[in-house]
């Protein structure tokens, strides 16, 4: 995930030529993500099927696996060339992997724990290791910190057999909870090993580009899930219109969850990695971090959209509060705290605070009021619709001025926001623009 220094030497390199910021997705990086619609999808069944805070924390270890799998390999087809042969193989490999890794989710903390682990450590170890051989070769730098990469992976992979060798869920979430964190504290410390010091981010040198847009596929890919699970719940359903309106609830949550990400926090996330003079840094705390909490509101609120299909006429129960309350509040949290590290303000926007406030607020009166379930779920949607509201009028000056004198105070608040909004981005990036 790290490194930096020397260009690799040679016509014969399988890693990308070039300025780094000119990196492209290709095509198999797009047919690889298409198993992670998949997992998600997984995660999701699994979460429904098993209630409880040990179900969640479950659930939770399952997605910090996944999401570790993809991101890795997303940091190494940004320095590998999947145009390259034997890299071609490779991602298939580890496409294969995933796959085998997601079908066995439901049952990881059952009795396909060994087929889960033995898939994911293939992933992580196998492609690690070729990338280090292929930097070796090339004469790149970044090759000892690959080389530390894996050590970290054989490290955590004792505790992830030991996990799926115990026999209780319980012993195993302990085995498989101290795994992850060895690996997740990898790129924060630099991949510090004994007697040896930590690779500084300033060495990490990437294709910010590419990073920012398959992060954004990713999204797409956690939004796309809840979209197939929505309709293929409600094929199956009466057309009736308790059961409409709460499908169309569902779709309104989704793409109004797409709209607050896309329209201001995805295009400014690019343009800061695009132009720091670090983006290896960036890409650690924007894209491999920060992201994690974004995907898992996604996927919560696509539980609470398929609870709520399942049940459109009853009451809201504890279950569906949860999820809907709990998956939209931590998706405005994670995409708020990226666009926090993107903006020129660095500060948490004011319209997610408004949303997380109002989202408590619901989440209490889910619990001790029970309201219709109908009803729950189209207070959860004109949340996020105020949300986005209150950014679109932030950052689209132009309406913003149209507005802006009828709207009274709060029109004159968004007026000055839009106004050192732009000119904080022009003296920034050098650019004029939304």
């Amino acid at each position: 995930m790290a490194g930096g220094g020397k260009k690799p030497k040679g016509g014969g390199s399988l890693l990308r030529a070039g300025n780094e910021g000119e990196a492209r997705v290709t095509n198999l990086e797009l047919f690889f993500d298409l198993v992670y619609v998949f997992a998600i999808t997984q995660i999701s069944h699994f979460l429904l099927a098993h209630h409880g805070i040990a179900a969640l924390a479950e659930g939770l270890v399952i997605f910090a696996a996944i999401w570790w799998a993809w991101v890795y390999t997303t940091w190494a087809a940004n320095w590998a060339d999947p145009e390259r042969l034997p890299v071609r193989i490779m991602l298939l490999l580890a496409m294969l992997a995933s796959l085998v890794m997601a079908v066995a989710t439901p049952q990881a903390f059952g009795e396909h724990g060994m087929l889960f682990v033995s898939a994911y450590l293939a992933i992580q170890i196998g492609r690690s290791s070729f990338l280090a051989v292929v930097m070796s070769r090339s004469g790149h730098e970044v090759a000892r910190t690959m080389q530390r990469i894996v050590m970290y992976f054989l490290a955590s992979g004792c505790l992830w057999i030991a996990g799926a060798l115990a026999h209780h869920p319980e012993t195993r979430l302990l085995w498989w909870a101290a795994a992850l964190l060895i690996e997740y504290s990898g790129p924060s410390t630099g991949y510090r090993i004994p007697f040896g010091a930590g690779v500084p981010p300033s060495d990490w040198r990437i294709s910010g580009g590419h990073m920012a847009e398959r992060c954004s596929l990713f999204v797409i890919i956690a939004l796309g899930e809840g979209i197939v699970v929505t309709g293929a719940t409600f094929a199956g359903q009466e057309f009736t219109l308790p059961n409409s309106s709460a499908f169309v609830a569902a779709f309104a949550g989704s793409a109004l969850m797409w709209w607050i990400y896309f329209d201001v926090g995805a295009q400014r996330g690019a343009e800061l990695i695009e132009h720091h003079p670090e983006p290896g840094r960036i890409a650690r705390s924007a894209y491999t971090y920060l992201h994690m909490p974004i995907v898992v509101g996604i996927i919560g609120s696509a539980v609470g959209d398929e609870m709520l299909l399942a049940h459109p006429g009853g009451q809201a129960e504890p279950a569906l509060v949860l999820a809907v309350c709990g998956g939209t509040g931590i998706y405005l949290l994670g995409v708020g705290l990226f666009k926090r590290f993107a903006n020129p303000f660095r500060t948490f926007p004011m319209s997610h605070r408004f949303g997380l406030a109002l989202l408590i607020a619901l989440a209490a009166c889910g619990m001790f009021a029970h309201p219709p379930a109908l009803a729950f779920g189209w207070a959860a949607v004109g949340i996020l619709a105020a949300v986005s509201l209150w950014e679109w009028l932030s950052f689209h000056g132009g309406l913003v001025e149209r507005l802006g004198p009828r709207l009274g105070p709060l029109g004159r608040y968004l007026q000055r926001r839009a106004v050192q909004a732009e000119a904080n981005r022009a003296r920034r990036f050098g650019s004029p623009g939304d």
